[in-house]
């Protein structure tokens, strides 16, 4: 066989770049698909109602997961399909400290899209210790508004920005409470309703500001805590609950552990319950945040009817203008928590409306290094 070889003078071809040219030939999008996954369950999950707030009646049964998060201001998509719809409202989704890995709160985020949101997940840190929380805001705010653009791209669900709401746990609340007061500069949606999940920075103080007057009066605000939320505890939540003066509609909900009356079923109140793991949303981080979700994730009538319950019934009224009740004014259907098997009521939650007088701790956190490692 004869071989060729190239002319010794190379010069005389113009030099590209590759990179350039394949993206010229072959357009792609910068979202990778990594899947459409099934969302709805056929029945509800064992405690889960099967409509209203929490429930499950849902209008989508797919997801659609698209992936832009290599870097630190990145994002995960989630669209609503099975039918897909042409438009649907917009939900943020801030993770805690080191959950970039999105299965953390994989049956959640099933959960709201499967009801018809587009859910953003912003990634916000490239790993445990880089950036520092000081910029967490910043990167976040970028992933927000580099995946809005991205949904406005053929081929997408259109986003309905009006009345945007914000979920967050953990150090993702921090972010978020940031992000409230300063939608503006950050240009991103200013927020309907804000849910925050256990917030607090631990031993970390990035991102916090002094007081949080500055959330806007017409924000819809539920802050949660837990009474075994040994992690954050619950000092950060109640900072901003008590110094959001300027935003009447907020309540402060303490979710506290309980037992059946044979002792063989607990519901737990630590910082881990927001968590509810699906392996169809895994990237394959194995840092330390996502091998303690792996061990301490729960699904139970605490998400149900705790976190999910806030969420949808939060939206519901800033959207709809229905189910204020069942997410304030310390009403029986806000401080459901669900029943035993004997039909006995669980513990009720506890709730800490504006002016209220009581201040004593809930959760003192331990001192911790990064979110859960004690020192």
């Amino acid at each position: 066989m004869q071989t060729s070889q190239l002319p010794a003078t190379r010069t005389i071809f113009p030099r590209f770049n590759l990179r350039q040219v394949c993206r010229t030939i072959f357009p792609m999008s910068p979202l990778l698909l990594r899947g459409i996954f099934v969302a709805a369950q056929p029945v509800p999950y064992p405690g889960q109602p099967a409509t209203g707030p929490g429930g499950a009646e849902y209008t989508h049964q797919s997801v659609a997961f698209y992936d832009n998060a290599t870097t630190a201001d990145g994002y995960w998509l989630f669209e609503p399909t099975d039918p897909k719809p042409d438009s649907a409202e917009v939900v943020v989704f801030m993770h805690g400290y080191g959950a970039y890995n999105p299965m953390a709160y994989g049956k959640w985020i099933k959960h709201l899209v499967a009801k018809g949101n587009i859910v953003i997940y912003p990634r916000y840190q490239k790993n445990l210790v880089w950036p520092r929380p000081e910029g967490f805001p910043e990167n976040a705010a970028k992933g927000i508004r580099d995946a809005l653009k991205a949904l406005e791209q053929d081929g997408h669900v259109r986003p309905r920005t009006e009345k945007v709401a914000y979920i967050a746990h953990s150090y993702g609340g921090v972010i978020v409470s940031n992000l409230a007061v300063h939608w503006e500069k950050y240009d991103i949606p200013k927020p309907a309703s804000i849910l925050l999940c256990e917030p607090g920075s631990g031993p970390f103080k990035g991102a916090r500001l002094p007081d949080y007057s500055g959330i806007p009066s017409d924000i819809s605000m539920v802050v949660v805590v837990g009474e075994d939320d040994y992690v954050v505890g619950d000092e950060f939540g109640r900072l901003v609950f008590e110094t959001a003066v300027n935003t009447p509609q907020r309540n402060l909900v303490v979710q506290r552990r309980d037992r059946d009356t044979l002792g063989h079923r607990w519901v737990l109140a630590s910082h881990s319950e927001p968590y509810c793991y699906d392996l169809d949303f895994d990237t394959g981080v194995r840092n330390y945040t996502s091998k303690r979700v792996l061990m301490t994730s729960r699904l139970n009538e605490v998400d149900f009817n705790c976190y999910w319950k806030f969420a949808d019934a939060l939206m519901d009224h800033t959207r709809q203008g229905c189910n204020e009740h069942i997410v304030f004014g310390n009403t029986p259907e806000q401080c459901y928590l669900g029943c035993w098997s004997d039909g006995r009521h669980m513990r009720p939650m506890e709730v800490i409306l504006p002016g209220d007088k009581r201040r004593e701790a809930i959760a003192p956190a331990r001192q911790m290094s990064v979110e859960g490692t004690q020192k």
